[in-house]
């Protein structure tokens, strides 16, 4: 019973970390890359009318957001978990992907970024998390 409560647990705090890390990041990212004019980091519509001004430095955060959000919560549900340490990085992995496509259908980005954020950020940064964890 204690070992499904600690893989439980993995799960909660790997996403919950992991979201943390990731909306920190990308909360913050304007103080690190100026955003075009106008533009507001926590506010969708914001971000959907003005994303036709970014510039590919402009993305470089979100990315970053995307794949260290991902590589710490499958890293902490990896050393958190005490059996099938890769199937709970991965799961962490599969969650943060699934909000990766549901974000790119919202905000349209180029195509270059969806693809790269969606082949890089997830199921590797997983891979490397339980890697970095074993």
């Amino acid at each position: 019973m204690k070992e499904i409560l600690k893989n439980i647990a993995a799960i909660i705090i790997g996403l919950f970390i992991g979201g943390s890390v990731n909306m920190g990041i990308i909360m913050n990212s304007h103080l690190v890359i100026a955003l075009p004019e106008g533009t507001k980091p926590a506010n969708m519509d914001s971000l959907v009318a003005n994303i036709h001004l970014f510039e590919p430095i402009n993305f470089l955060m979100p990315f970053l957001a995307h794949a260290l959000g991902t590589f710490v919560g499958a890293f902490l549900a990896a050393k958190i978990a005490t059996t099938h340490q890769l199937k709970f990085a991965l799961v962490i992995g599969v969650i943060f992907f699934y909000g990766g496509i549901q974000m790119s259908i919202q905000l349209p980005a180029p195509l270059w970024f969806d693809i790269a954020d969606i082949g890089f950020a997830y199921i590797p940064m997983a891979y490397l998390g339980y890697r970095l964890a074993k």
